[in-house]
Formats: C-alpha cells, sequence, structure tokens
C-alpha cells in the first residue's frame, strides 16, 4: 500500500484542536468543581486539519481548503499546519469570524470538559465565492475530494454543489464524512461515510440490523443519487452499501479504546487514498477499517501510518483483497511504530530469540515482557541466523511460520526479524525502553542493554519456567519417534 504520489483535496470545517493535560487532586473551595493542575499543552489541526493530517501520515499529499478568521487561532493553526509535511494549506480568511477552536482539558485520560469559540453566522456571499474558486484552482492533479462536514458553515448547499459538480465533470471520486440529516445535500456523491447515529437520523427509520441498515441505505441512495454510503458502527464495525445492490459488513477488531475523537477523519482519509490507488470501495473499507482501530486507541485527535495500519491488518482475521496479512514488520515500519507509540506517551519494550517451537516458557518471557512495558517488539533470528546459532537441522519452523505465531500472541504488538546472529542492530535502531530477557542472562551478558540504558532505559531480567526449551521437546519428539 505505497500511497506516496496521490494528492487529496479536502474541503470543510476547519479548526484548531487544543489539548490541556493535567491532574487532578482536590476540588475548588469556590465551586463543586475538580481543580485541575495543567502539565501540557498540545495543538494540532482538527475538523477537515485532521483529515489532511491522516492523509499526509499515510505517506499521501493533502491540499486544504477551509475558512479561518484573521486572528492568532488563525494565524496559530497556519503556522502548525506549515510544520507539517505533506499539507499544502489553500486557506480562506475572513474578517468576518474566529477561527474555530476547540480546547479539551484532560485529567489522565479523562475529558473532563470541552469549550468552543466558534460563530454561528451563515456563509456570507464572498466567504463562500472564495472557496469555491479555492476548489477549482486547486482540484487538478487531485485523485479524491473529501467534502469533511462538521456543520460549521463552510460546506453549505452552494459550495457542497459546487464542489461536487467539479469533481464529477473532471472524474475525481468525491468522499463526504456527513453533519446533515438530509443526504440529498450530498447529491452525486461517490460514498457518504456517516456514523451509526448520522446514518438514523437521515434515514428516519429503523437501523439497528444489518438487513434496516442496507433497505434505508438503499433508498437514501435513490434520493442522493450516490454510488455508495458506508455507515461506521463502533464495535460493530462498518458496513457498505454500493448502488449495485450489494452490501459489505467488516468486524471491527476487540481492543481498548482510549478516544473516538477523528476516527471518522481516519476512516474518510483512508477510504479515499485506497480508493484513488484503485481499489474497489470493499476493499478501501478494509483498509479504512484498520486505520480506524488504530487511531481509536490513541489519547486525543490522531492520524495512523501505513506501518500502524499494516499492523492492524495483520491482527485482523479478514482478508483484504484475498490474501491474508502478514505477521512480520521490516524494521523500518517498527520504526515508524515505535516512533509514534512514544508520541502517545507509551513505554516500548523489546525481547528476542529464535522462538523455533513456542512452549510455556517462551509464553511466560512474553507475558513479563508485556507487563513491564506499554508495547511489545519482539524480533525473531532469521532460519540462516538460527541454523549458525542452533546446527543445520533447525529451525524446525520457517521465519514467516515463527513471526504468524508469534504475531497472534496477546502480549505481542510488532514483530521483525534479523539476520545478524545478535539483534543489536534492531536494538540500536529502535532504541527501546525496556530491553526484556531470561533469568538465565546477567545485565552485563544481554545484548544492547549498555545501549538501551545509555538512552534512559532499563534492562529486565525475567523468571523462566523449569523444564521448559524447544531443545527438549524436539529430543523428546525424536525419542517416541524411535
Amino acid at each position: 500500500m505505497d500511497f506516496t504520489g496521490l494528492t487529496v483535496l479536502c474541503l470543510g470545517d476547519v479548526m484548531l484542536d487544543r489539548f490541556l493535560h493535567g491532574d487532578i487532586d482536590r476540588i475548588s473551595p469556590e465551586a463543586p468543581v475538580p481543580v485541575i493542575r495543567l502539565r501540557e499543552t498540545r495543538e494540532m489541526p482538527g475538523g477537515a486539519g485532521n483529515v489532511a493530517c491522516n492523509i499526509a501520515s499515510l505517506g499521501a499529499r493533502a491540499v486544504l481548503v477551509g475558512l479561518i478568521g484573521e486572528d492568532e487561532t488563525g494565524a496559530r493553526l497556519r503556522r502548525i499546519l506549515a510544520s507539517r509535511p505533506g499539507i499544502e494549506p489553500a486557506l480562506v480568511a475572513s474578517p468576518r469570524r474566529p477561527t474555530i477552536c476547540k480546547t479539551r482539558f484532560i485529567a489522565g485520560r479523562q475529558q473532563v470538559v470541552r469549550a468552543d469559540d466558534e460563530s454561528g453566522a451563515r456563509l456570507f456571499e464572498e466567504e463562500a465565492a472564495a472557496l469555491m474558486e479555492a476548489v477549482d484552482t486547486r482540484l487538478p492533479g487531485a485523485g479524491a475530494l473529501i467534502l469533511s462536514d462538521y456543520g460549521k458553515s463552510a460546506l453549505e448547499p452552494a459550495v457542497v454543489a459546487h464542489a461536487i459538480a467539479a469533481a464529477r465533470r473532471a472524474g475525481v471520486p468525491v468522499f463526504v464524512d456527513p453533519k446533515s440529516d438530509d443526504f440529498t445535500r450530498y447529491r452525486g456523491a461517490t460514498c457518504i461515510t456517516p456514523n451509526l447515529k448520522e446514518f438514523a437520523a437521515a434515514a428516519r427509520g429503523p437501523c439497528g440490523t444489518e438487513t434496516e441498515i442496507a433497505t434505508a441505505a438503499r433508498a437514501l441512495l435513490e434520493d442522493c443519487a450516490a454510488d455508495a454510503i458506508l455507515v461506521t458502527r463502533s464495535e460493530r464495525g462498518m458496513t457498505l452499501v454500493e448502488q449495485s445492490g450489494e452490501v459489505t459488513t467488516v468486524p471491527a477488531r476487540a481492543r481498548e479504546v482510549f478516544d473516538v475523537s477523528g476516527a471518522g477523519d481516519t476512516v474518510i482519509a483512508t477510504l479515499a487514498l485506497a480508493c484513488a490507488s484503485g481499489r474497489t470501495l470493499a476493499q478501501a473499507m478494509h483498509v479504512a477499517n484498520a486505520a480506524a482501530g488504530v487511531v481509536v486507541s490513541k489519547l486525543g485527535t490522531a492520524t495512523a501510518n501505513i506501518a500502524e495500519v499494516m499492523h492492524e491488518l495483520s491482527a485482523q482475521a479478514d482478508k483484504l483483497a484475498g490474501a491474508p496479512a502478514p505477521g512480520l514488520q521490516s524494521t523500518d515500519s517498527a520504526l515508524g511504530m515505535v516512533a509514534l507509540w512514544r508520541e502517545q506517551g507509551l513505554r516500548v519494550g523489546f525481547t528476542n530469540g529464535c522462538f523455533d517451537i513456542l512452549h510455556p516458557g517462551h509464553v511466560a518471557l512474553l507475558a513479563a515482557a508485556r507487563q513491564a512495558c506499554d508495547r511489545l517488539v519482539v524480533a525473531l533470528n532469521t532460519d540462516e541466523s538460527v541454523a549458525r546459532l542452533k546446527g543445520p537441522t533447525r529451525p524446525v519452523n520457517s521465519l514467516a511460520q515463527r513471526a504468524q505465531v508469534m504475531a497472534a500472541i496477546r502480549f505481542v504488538d510488532c514483530v521483525v526479524g534479523f539476520a545478524e546472529d545478535t539483534p543489536l542492530e534492531v536494538i540500536t535502531r529502535l532504541l527501546p525502553d525496556v530491553l526484556v530477557k531470561g533469568a538465565d542472562y546477567t545485565v552485563s551478558q544481554v545484548v544492547g542493554a549498555d545501549v538501551v540504558v545509555a538512552n534512559g532505559g532499563r534492562v529486565v531480567l525475567a523468571e523462566l519456567v523449569a523444564g521448559q526449551s524447544t531443545t527438549g521437546i524436539i529430543a523428546r519428539v525424536g525419542g517416541k519417534a524411535a
């Protein structure tokens, strides 16, 4: 999945998302409300801006068209966008309204309150004209057009109709994240991507089952002359209903959910890119479902990159384009995943071995390793490396087989391979926070311990399960066979 070289035009409500992180340890004496002691402020593009960030994170180029105010918040948003590679801002500044800003107060991992700064004024004529002109100027060369509607005025009917008509004339597919419960407003779109609540409001009827969703979607497709509707259904996954009548559902993978903020932005960004790269809507839905699974496990408005999406696909039971997703990641992919985990404040652990025939001792080691960190990377010796260490009759299982089994272990978040006798090069590149080996080693004997400790990390020596070894299992099997 290489999205480099693709350009997506993002049109919609642009805003600044501000997150104020702190701790609550007392109630205010002035009123019965908690007092947050602030320790960190994070700012990032929100709304259509987050869609653009997702596109850039996935390796493509985003052109962002939206409306901001002539104020310090707008200037701050411009500076943030300018610092993001892969995003080309084409923003329209208006003196008639403030830049939309959503400020969220977070204590621990819980959002306590949100404050919104925005105008309720409808789009002025000159603002609409400027937005339409920006679309006409930036549409050539785009592989897809995304309309990100947050109901904040930028996507009023005249602008939407103009953008869809221009895209259709240019042969560019149009993807809509709707806010209005009148889908005829998006007439002519390629795919509309409501969540279940938005879909039910538009359908004005029962939407509890897949059959009811399909029936309602077909009626809506007829009314709005769209090619497809993709309904995101939280823990029930996604359902795609196409104009042809075909219905496809992909389940969500059970996972720990920290924050659903921006998940819809990730879905539509990934869906548009996957379609622009030549995939069918059904195939693109699988990719978008994996990307959504990545971002809901992060706190705050988040994005996903290709490495994370591929890893999530490997964890899903479904298959993309008829082929099973791989369990083995490249070191470069793992490096990207580690960087993003660190952005979330997560501790990254690392352990390694041949793991030729997985046994309870291995599982105990992996459990201990995962207990010492938030995300665990496991490095496996390649087949040639195992043969050099263990002899010509090893490994019993190939690297691909070992990686597939390892990736299925719930304690493991990423699997990589290394061809050398030791994982020193991988450790040096990933620089884990925690390095884990069995207690049959001393810290001085653990390869890479000096590198990790020098970088501020630590070494954990996990207790071993007595009487468990791959060599012993092979010997016992050989004895029975004889």
